[in-house]
């Protein structure tokens, strides 16, 4: 409560508390029914992924040449079945796994190691700044697509390959957000005001820094999820990245494609639900840049 007086008499106002700043980023993203919606779906993808081996109504890899390419809604299969009879629903049940995993992993490293060079070349700045930024805008030279075929090829097919070239595409701009940021709190009073009181670097940068510029380079990583599970699907699509028979959505696509002309609605499944995750993050990712901008 505060004390005042006014006209000889005393008036105490009520002290407004400010939210903190967690809850409000949930409060407002609670009330983005577009984000909700996408945070649903996402939730439901990983859950069905997690729980897979229970909601998957038949084994993923066995299958029938006499049920081959059976269409949706056949009884037992109601998303039909693939080109050596493997039922449809369990194998993208199943590919929900491999697909978010590739579509997650990649970009939670590159989290890791772009944030601490873009940290170390912002706060640091000098001869570091400049070797770590040109370094980084190498990768710029390429196109992100053409930079993960050509590290996947080099490195050869694979799952752990896929994931390091992948790795790799994304920590430069993830880096470059990093470098930006820092270089702006770098230069902020309450950094200065530590640094003159006698605070060592890392004890700023772990007090000071970290805190201030950690939240848009974790949003801006978020939207890069989406464009991971493209890429990662498409290494797979082209021999790169999962090897059969395991399911993964890329590389269902791949050997579905030439029953696109038979039973085009079970060959394009794969591709819908690669759709749906990709939009589905990206959606939330927006949101949650809007939650977290405080102006908003």
């Amino acid at each position: 409560m505060a004390v005042g007086a006014l006209d000889g008499k005393i008036a105490i106002a009520p002290i407004q508390v400010s939210e903190g700043y967690w809850r409000g980023v949930v409060r407002r993203i609670s009330r983005d029914p577009v984000a909700m919606i996408a945070l649903v779906i996402i939730v439901a993808l990983v859950l069905m992924a997690i729980f897979a081996p229970y909601l998957a109504p038949a084994d993923p890899v066995r299958g029938s040449m006499l049920r081959r390419l059976r269409p949706v809604g056949t009884p037992g299969y109601p998303l039909g079945a693939d080109e050596l009879g493997r039922d449809m629903l369990s194998r993208l049940i199943f590919g929900a796994r491999l697909s978010l995993f590739m579509g997650v992993t990649p970009v939670l490293a590159a989290f890791v190691i772009g944030s601490g060079l873009g940290i170390c070349a912002g706060y640091i700045g000098g001869k570091l700044n400049t070797m770590i930024m040109r370094t980084i805008d190498i990768f710029y030279a390429f196109p992100s697509v053409l930079l993960a075929v050509a590290l996947s090829g080099a490195l050869g097919a694979g799952l752990t390959n896929a994931l390091v070239s992948l790795t790799i595409v994304f920590i430069p701009p993830i880096t470059r957000v990093a470098e930006s940021v820092t270089t702006q709190v770098r230069n902020r009073d309450y950094v200065e005001a530590a640094r003159a009181s006698g605070a060592g670097g890392f004890t700023i940068v772990r007090v000071h820094v970290l805190g201030n510029v950690l939240s848009p380079i974790f949003v801006y990583a978020t939207s890069l999820i989406s464009v991971s599970m493209i890429l990662a699907s498409g290494l797979s699509f082209l021999g790169l990245g999962v090897r059969p028979p395991e399911p993964e959505w890329g590389l269902m696509l791949n050997t579905l494609r030439t029953a696109i002309y038979v039973n085009p609605l079970v060959a394009a499944l794969p591709g819908v639900m690669i759709f749906i995750t990709s939009i589905s993050f990206n959606l939330f990712s927006d949101g949650l840049r809007t939650a977290m901008d405080v102006r908003q």
